[in-house]
Order: structure tokens, then C-alpha cells, then sequence
């Protein structure tokens, strides 16, 4: 008998990365096709960079980086990358739900719930044996005078709160589009259930608890302030950011610090991009670790927030990735792999890969997102305009939201059908 008849059978790739990864992965990904490894490095480091540029150009115009303009300049991208409707498809569903999620945070505190702060400031004190981690940073490194670099660091870090995940979630659907899937499943985990956790246990932030005389004067300094106005004096917008959308102002909540989604949007993301993208990945734990110094330091939250936020990451993560196999099914259908595979080893771009799988427009569904998206921001207008059972500050508010959301959804499926 040969040497090869007694040789173990070769383990095939897919269980090679089932052992690694603790996980099995995604239907098809061991023969997803490759565009090489070189030119995929090249590929996802000029996103990560035209990424990076746009937010310091924003920033730097006082031009607040928000979801909506994120995801047209990823939209740009992706349309000179010939996957436009496929972005679409996949991403307007993904916004319409954060843009959801963003409405419903801003009434969370006004359910009637406690709000707590004296117990989070023991817990706080207990943790760090008795000091408080905001007052410590400040007083070490906050200068009497001039410039306070680290609070212009950290405003930055801060600003970028949104576009970092969904650069990630942008390179994650060039790069294994099946885990963007999953990661835009734990992101929405992640921030529902932060939402009821707003609702039930609404918690104060640092500044909140200095201005409403929780801590004696001075123990906290509202360097947030000081560094925005620094970086408003540098580069000449007057202080004040132009916001795309405006139900930040409208309907603000300034008692939902615990758990920190500052700190656990970056953890979730660095979560998945150690997964796929291996030690690269591992930069965004390092970005992480700087949105969590910002974040303390400018008296946004508390130690205790992060690490809530840590928690609450982590078991999205999970959940997710052991999720039901009904569910992982649905999520399978939804990334539809035959779509994504013919989208890319087709010569003729994403146009000639959807007329060769028979997928097309169906206008008509196109049609009535689209009516139905105007309904809701005709509606949305006049609530806001008449102040009727008042006005953008009442939950009714979100009803014409909802027609919005609902209606570019509708659009978005409309676009590529069987």
C-alpha cells in the first residue's frame, strides 16, 4: 500500500478556518474569488485613506461627519469601483435602521425614568479606589494656560464616532462582504440594545453631573468645549459645526452615557476586523483604546460607561456569530453569495453581472419607497413647522420618520431583483 493511502486525508481550507476561528465561515467564502492578495491590499488601503481624508477635510470645514454624508461618499466610491446598485442594495437598508436607532435614542429619557448619578459616581470612585479617572487625566495633563492638545486630539476622536465603523463596515463589504452582513447585524444588536438600556437606566455623564451641582465646582472641566472652540479658532468656521441632518439638535439626549456606544461602536468594529482582516485588524483596537482615553478625558463618560460599553460589544458579537441557523439563513439570503460572486469575477462590471444572473429593477417597488419617502418628509415637515402635540419633540415625530426609513427601504430591495 503507498504512502499516500495511509496519509491522512488533507484538511480542506474551510475546516482549517473553522478550527482558527472557533466559527465556521460563511457559505462559499473558502472559493469566494480573489482579486490577489496584492492588489486587495492596495485596494483597501486607498478606501481606508480616502476615508481618512474626507473626515479631516469635514472637520476641518466644520462640516459635522454624520451617517448621511458618510454613506454618499461611500457611495461615490463604490460607483467608481462598478458596484453602485450593489451598495445600494446592501446599505440603505444598513442606514435607514442606524438613522432609526438615532431618532429613537433622543427620546429615551423622556419615559420618566430615574435618572442616575450619585450611585454611578460611587461605583466610579470604588473602581478607581476613590478618585474619579476624569479628574485625575485633567489635572495631569490639562495645562494652566495656552493650547490643550489633548483636548483637540479627543474632540477629534469624538467627531469621529461615525464614519470609523462605517469604514469599517465599508472595507468589510469590498473585502468579505458576507461579514459585513454580520457585522451590520451585531452593530444593530449593539445599538438596540443600548436604546433600552437608555430607557430603563438613563445615566448621567460627567459634565451633566458637574453642571447640575452633583460634584463640587471645578472637579470636572468641560474640555470638549475647549477643544472644539480650539479647533473652531484654527480653522476659522466660528464655532459652530453645519450639521446634514438635524435631529441631533432637535431632540438631543444628554442622560444616556452608560454603556459608552463611543466606546463600543470601535470595539465592535475592531472585533470584526481582527477577524477579517487579520493582524491589520489589530489597528483598530488601537484606535479604540484612543476614543476611550478621549472620551474620559473630556468628561463624556465614565470608566464605567466604556467598560459597559466593552460588554455590551462583545456579547453582540457573539450573539451574532452563534446566532440560530434560521437566522444565519436569512442573513445568507440577504447577502445573496451568488450575487457578490458573479458581481466580481464578471468582466463586464456589475452591469453585465446582473444581466447575466437575471436580476434587474423593479421599478415599481422603486417607485413606492420613493412616494412613500416623500409622504413621510412631507409629513416630518409639517409636524415640525405647525408644533402640532409638539411639534420634532414628541414621539409622533416618529411616524413620518418611520414613512422615510420605510420608503427608501422599499426603493433599495426594488433595485436588484430576480
Amino acid at each position: 500500500m503507498s504512502d499516500e493511502a495511509l496519509a491522512p486525508p488533507k484538511t480542506p481550507p474551510a475546516a482549517d478556518a473553522t478550527r482558527e476561528t472557533g466559527a465556521a465561515p460563511p457559505a462559499g467564502e473558502a472559493d469566494r474569488p480573489s482579486l490577489g492578495a496584492r492588489n486587495d491590499r492596495l485596494l483597501l488601503a486607498a478606501v481606508a485613506a480616502y476615508v481618512v481624508l474626507l473626515s479631516v477635510l469635514m472637520i476641518a470645514r466644520g462640516i459635522s461627519v454624520t451617517p448621511d454624508v458618510v454613506l454618499v461618499a461611500l457611495g461615490l466610491a463604490a460607483l467608481i469601483l462598478g458596484r453602485g446598485r450593489l451598495f445600494l442594495r446592501d446599505w440603505i437598508p444598513f442606514i435607514a435602521l442606524f438613522f432609526a436607532y438615532e431618532l429613537m435614542r433622543g427620546y429615551a429619557d423622556k419615559f420618566g425614568a430615574s435618572i442616575h448619578v450619585t450611585d454611578i459616581i460611587d461605583v466610579e470612585r470604588f473602581l478607581a479606589l476613590g478618585h474619579l479617572p476624569t479628574e485625575v487625566l485633567q489635572s495631569w495633563l490639562h495645562p494652566a494656560s495656552g493650547t490643550d492638545p489633548f483636548a483637540v486630539a479627543g474632540v477629534v476622536f469624538y467627531f469621529l464616532h461615525f464614519p470609523l465603523p462605517l469604514a469599517i463596515g465599508f472595507l468589510l463589504w469590498l473585502h468579505r462582504r458576507r461579514f459585513y452582513y454580520d457585522y451590520v447585524a451585531a452593530l444593530i444588536v449593539l445599538s438596540m440594545a443600548g436604546f433600552v438600556t437608555f430607557l430603563l437606566l438613563p445615566t448621567a455623564p460627567p459634565w451633566w453631573a458637574q453642571q447640575h451641582g452633583y460634584l463640587p465646582a471645578g472637579t470636572i472641566l468641560p474640555l470638549k468645549d475647549v477643544g472644539f472652540q480650539t479647533l473652531a479658532s484654527a480653522f476659522g468656521f466660528n464655532g459652530s459645526y453645519l450639521y446634514s441632518y438635524t435631529f441631533y439638535d432637535i431632540n438631543p439626549n444628554e442622560v444616556a452615557a452608560f454603556p459608552s456606544l463611543h466606546a463600543a461602536y470601535p470595539f465592535l468594529a475592531f472585533l470584526f476586523a481582527r477577524r477579517a482582516f487579520g493582524r491589520s485588524g489589530w489597528l483598530m483596537l488601537l484606535y479604540s483604546a484612543c476614543v476611550w482615553f478621549s472620551v474620559v478625558y473630556l468628561g463624556e463618560h465614565w470608566v464605567v460607561d466604556i467598560l459597559g460599553g466593552l460588554v455590551y460589544a462583545g456579547a453582540a458579537y457573539w450573539l451574532v456569530l452563534h446566532a440560530p441557523a434560521w437566522l444565519r439563513g436569512v442573513m445568507d439570503r440577504a447577502a445573496d453569495r451568488e450575487l457578490e460572486a458573479g458581481v466580481e469575477a464578471e468582466e463586464g462590471g456589475e452591469r453585465g453581472a446582473l444581466a447575466r444572473l437575471g436580476r434587474r429593477v423593479r421599478w415599481a417597488a422603486v417607485v413606492q419607497g420613493l412616494a412613500i419617502f416623500a409622504a413621510g418628509a412631507a409629513g416630518a415637515a409639517l409636524l415640525a413647522r405647525s408644533g402640532f402635540a409638539g411639534g420634532a419633540a414628541s414621539p409622533l415625530y416618529l411616524l413620518p420618520w418611520l414613512a422615510i426609513l420605510g420608503g427608501l427601504w422599499r426603493a433599495a430591495v426594488g433595485l436588484v431583483s430576480r
